[in-house]
């Protein structure tokens, strides 16, 4: 058991890079990107690159099981979608992997935000003038 510990986290280079299918030397540019970091542990780069790739496996899992995809056996961007939409657990998600829309939809949503927008601005005149006619009519 010790040999088996000693030559995940002992070695470093060629020995941790056959365990895990990222590559660590992108991990730790990523990481050493943070302002707060001035060195990383060469185990702490593996261990990241680990739960990386478990936590995709389990999101692809859980998509594919929850989602449409079964039906065709691939796995789409809509269940990885739909995956982040309804879990709790992949909710944090939800605004990276949002649903797809069609141009032309969005572009309405747009247009209603817009009039949305304007309307209240427009309400919020229409107080703020009620509010300093009234106060004129105290003062006279």
């Amino acid at each position: 058991m010790a040999a088996g510990q000693s030559g995940a986290s002992g070695r470093s280079g060629g020995g941790e890079n056959r365990l895990v299918s990222l590559p660590l030397s992108r991990i730790r540019v990523i990481m050493k990107s943070s302002p707060e970091v001035s060195s990383i542990n060469p185990d702490a780069i593996f261990l990241t690159a680990k739960a990386t790739e478990m936590f995709v496996q389990c999101l692809a899992t859980y998509s594919y099981k929850h989602g449409h995809g079964k039906e065709s056996k691939a796995l789409t961007y809509s269940d990885l979608s739909h995956a982040a939409e309804k879990s709790e657990t992949f909710q944090f998600l939800a605004d990276i992997l949002p649903k797809k829309i069609l141009a032309s939809k969005y572009l309405k949503m747009l247009e209603k935000e817009k009039k949305g927008e304007q309307e209240e601005e427009d309400e919020e005149e229409e107080d703020e003038n009620s509010e300093n006619g009234s106060e004129d009519e105290d003062t006279s």
